[in-house]
């Protein structure tokens, strides 16, 4: 069974910082791209970032960019993601997810690329 798992939700003001982390079991994930996305009350969930696992090359989507970061611990197993600056915008459940991607790179946006999803974690942020 492949299971990734996020924590590190809550509330926090605006122009503050929370870190997810997500733990990944269950095989090995040299090949693999994890990815957040985010999903706020009435839309569709949307990507927010992502890296690849044995590179870690990493990609964003354009409103978070030079406000979140993302990065990987090979020795145990979890993603991050560094949320500054943060803005009532942000507020979502926020999910990690992970993709097969073979030997190469890839950087795909949609979650329908993505094979193994979190149960998501709860991210407020107030004004």
């Amino acid at each position: 069974v492949t299971l990734v798992e996020e924590s590190g939700g809550g509330l926090v003001q605006a122009g503050g910082s929370l870190r997810l982390s997500c733990a990944a079991s269950g095989r090995t994930f040299s090949t693999y791209t994890m990815g957040w996305f985010r999903q706020a009350p009435g839309k569709e969930r949307e990507f927010v970032a992502g890296i690849n696992w044995s590179s870690g090359n990493t990609y964003y989507t354009e409103s978070v960019k030079g406000r979140f970061t993302v990065w990987r611990d090979n020795t145990k197993n979890t993603v991050a993601l560094q949320m500054n600056s943060m803005e009532p915008e942000d507020t979502a459940v926020y999910y990690c997810a992970a993709q097969d991607c073979g030997p190469s790179d890839c950087y795909s946006r949609l979650k329908s690329s993505f094979n193994y999803w979190g149960q998501g974690t709860q991210v407020t942020v107030s004004s």
